[in-house]
């Protein structure tokens, strides 16, 4: 079963969008890294879901977009794009995890994970 495991969340201003989420719930963002800010939404995995913002790519600029984490990121693209998804980002290599962008039948974008 597909689990969400984090959220993203893109903005043109993501230092702003950082700071209001911050005073507003105390979320706690790291670093950037690759313009990537990991967000800490709780003490731990029971207490919230955590995620990150960035500045929105020029395929999805601004919105939220949940990680669904997958066994097999070929199976779970192979089966989504039978059911009507579209690939927005291939399947992509980082040190720890493949990751792939898609947009389900209905507009909905959605990021699938497979830790390695």
């Amino acid at each position: 079963m597909g689990r969400v495991i984090g959220f993203e969340l893109n903005s043109q201003e993501p230092e702003k969008a950082t700071e209001f989420y911050a005073k507003v719930f105390r979320w706690e963002a790291a670093t950037p890294n690759w313009g990537y800010r990991a967000v800490k939404t709780g003490e731990d995995k029971k207490s919230g879901i955590n995620g990150g913002i960035a500045k929105g790519p020029h395929d999805y600029p601004f919105g939220t977009r949940i990680q669904i984490e997958v066994d097999s990121i070929d199976d779970a693209i192979s089966k989504a794009k039978q059911h009507g998804a579209i690939i927005v980002r291939d399947k992509m290599e980082f040190d720890e995890f493949y990751l792939a962008y898609m947009v389900d039948p209905t507009g909905l974008g959605f990021g699938l994970i497979q830790n390695k």
